[in-house]
């Protein structure tokens, strides 16, 4: 019987796609299932959580998502257009978004379509990957869904059907999130016991390791 644990992942999340690679080799070699739960990013959430923070959060976050990518040899850039617009003049985050809404609602339909983690995997890539300037553009989003196994019309046509039923389901898996113990992203809960951040992947594998982890047949 497949281990499973829940991911809480969101599309702003630099760690977020730093980890989902990794995940899909791990469901692949493994008897695990990863149950995709999108959230919104902390700077929809609560905006001003970044506002309040010491300076050198900042200054060490740069750092550390560069070194990162660096050491786990992927592509890393930071989007143009971030996926969560800023008001650089107030270092605020308005409250129109005409990006993150219509990409965490996509990310759900994909998870009820039962290809969550291949269409976050591409997409993040996409957005995250610095190979390709405005990513919202064209027919990016388009082919990188349909690598997913997807198809990006048809899963426009369900969030314009069925965007407040993915709003709430987005906020049941955030009330989830806090329940499983952090509200950052990459959260991983298996058991009970919250795993956060991308360099946990390895810990979390040894849990479930201790819990009877099979490798497929």
């Amino acid at each position: 019987m497949a281990l499973e644990f829940d991911l809480f992942w969101s599309f702003r999340s630099p760690y977020s796609y730093f980890v989902v690679k990794r995940l899909i080799e791990f469901e692949k070699i493994y008897d695990v299932k990863c149950n995709v739960r999108i959230v919104y990013p902390i700077a929809v959430r609560n905006p001003e959580f970044f506002a309040n923070n010491d300076p050198l959060w900042v200054q060490y976050f740069w750092r550390d998502c560069f070194r990162t990518a660096q050491y786990l040899d992927m592509p890393f850039k930071w989007p143009n257009p971030d996926p969560v617009v800023m008001d650089l003049a107030t270092r605020t985050y308005p409250k129109e978004q005409p990006y993150i809404y219509r990409l965490s609602h996509l990310g759900q339909a994909a998870v009820e379509a039962g290809r969550g983690l291949e269409f976050i995997d591409e997409v993040s890539s996409l957005i995250w990957g610095g190979m390709t300037a405005n990513w919202h553009e064209g027919e990016h989003l388009a082919e990188a869904t349909e690598r997913a196994g997807l198809n990006l019309s048809e899963l426009d046509a369900l969030v314009m059907a069925k965007s407040d039923e993915y709003d709430a389901t987005i906020k049941i898996a955030q009330d989830a999130q806090r329940a499983g113990g952090h509200y950052g992203v990459p959260l991983m809960v298996f058991g009970g016991e919250p795993f956060f951040g991308q360099d946990r992947f390895e810990q979390l594998k040894w849990r479930m390791e201790q819990k009877g982890l099979t490798q497929r047949v």
